[in-house]
């Protein structure tokens, strides 16, 4: 391997793949500001200011305001229109930040009556995806999520509509929300559904709720990756499984921080789930409300945790084979980070992209 400068390269331009994105929060802040002064939507102060919110979402109050913030953003995207930017400029997004492949989550039903109708939305939400891959070279897959604070039939409506696209860009079906709320026991019938379809299995647990929550998305829910899930270094047996059985846990560590489940990036028990042999996939969650997307995600395992490259490469490596990517796909983001592993870093002259925002 080629010497490098302390042994860092450029994170911008390591290929990985991002898993653990929501459709709303991936929005751009000037994005947001501009769609609610077209269709007049009066956002709250903390929406319309420069950088992240102040939030803490582990009691109920602070959730509540969590999901306020996120609901009024929501509220900006009405037409065909708003939904091709958005997926447009995620899309560039993504590129900049050396990702080939990204697994965004949306629940349609919130988006449903701006937009004609379930189906229509998702019709709709596939095809912009489609056109922005198609544009900027990132491959798309749509995670189709139930809301486990709305009654189990709705997702099971929401799962039928899953597989009925499974194949056609939809490649998994989650479960998000309070994880407080929702057991995921009540969701087991629609997960069968997804599971039917042959899509991912990918809800949320472990994140506001304990080990437990992680162990009934295993149980009742059959989770191929779990949503945070850094809760389950609470249950050293837990952690063994997840070891053992290849579940990969989509862990954030911005939003972890912002949300008050660690006190600070190197409380994220990273490095504890690594060493324990549990697959990770970093991901950005919520950039619009965090503020900050998935390199910068890489440079907090490499600051806060004190990850060589080699241990980086590790972490993108497993978000392309954790990911519903093609098999072509995969395979050349995974000759792309050994490329990148056995390159000097970018200060020896390396292009960096230019950020798309």
């Amino acid at each position: 391997m080629p010497p490098t400068r302390g042994g860092q390269r450029d994170l911008q331009l390591l290929p990985k793949a991002h898993l653990h994105l929501h459709f709303t929060g991936a929005l751009r802040r000037t994005t947001l500001l501009d769609l609610a002064a077209r269709h007049r939507v009066a956002l709250p102060d903390a929406l319309r200011g420069s950088g992240p919110a102040h939030l803490h979402a582990t009691d109920e109050r602070g959730w509540f305001r969590f999901q306020r913030l996120y609901d009024a953003a929501r509220s900006v995207l009405r037409t065909e229109e708003d939904v091709r930017r958005l997926l447009r400029e995620v899309a560039e997004d993504e590129r900049a930040d050396g990702s080939g492949w990204l697994e965004i989550q949306v629940d349609p039903t919130t988006y449903a009556s701006w937009l004609g109708g379930l189906t229509p939305t998702v019709q709709l939400i596939l095809d912009a995806a489609e056109e922005a891959a198609t544009a900027n070279g990132v491959g798309i897959g749509v995670v189709l999520a139930a809301n486990r604070t709305r009654h189990p039939l709705d997702a099971r409506t929401l799962a039928r509509v899953a597989a009925n696209h499974a194949g056609e860009g939809v490649v998994g079906f989650g479960l998000s929300n309070d994880e407080r709320r929702g057991p995921p026991a009540d969701f087991a019938a629609a997960f069968r559904i997804a599971h039917r379809a042959g899509l991912l299995a990918v809800p949320h647990g472990g994140e506001l709720a304990g080990a437990p929550s992680v162990a009934a998305c295993l149980d009742a829910l059959g989770a191929h990756r779990i949503g945070h899930g850094i809760r389950s270094v609470e249950d050293p047996r837990l952690v063994d499984r997840l070891a053992r059985d290849g579940v990969t846990l989509e862990v954030c560590p911005t939003s972890n921080v912002a949300l008050g489940v660690a006190a600070d990036p190197s409380d994220v028990p990273l490095r504890r789930l690594l060493d324990a042999g549990v697959g990770v996939a970093l991901g950005a969650d919520d950039p619009l409300l965090f503020g900050s997307r998935l390199t910068a995600q890489y440079e907090l395992a490499r600051t806060a945790h004190g990850l060589g490259d080699g241990e980086l490469a590790a972490l993108a490596r497993c978000s392309v084979r954790a990911s519903a990517a093609p098999y072509t796909v995969k395979a050349g983001l995974l000759a792309g980070i050994d490329s990148w592993l056995a390159s000097p870093p970018a200060a020896t002259g390396q292009p960096r992209p230019a950020p798309a925002r």
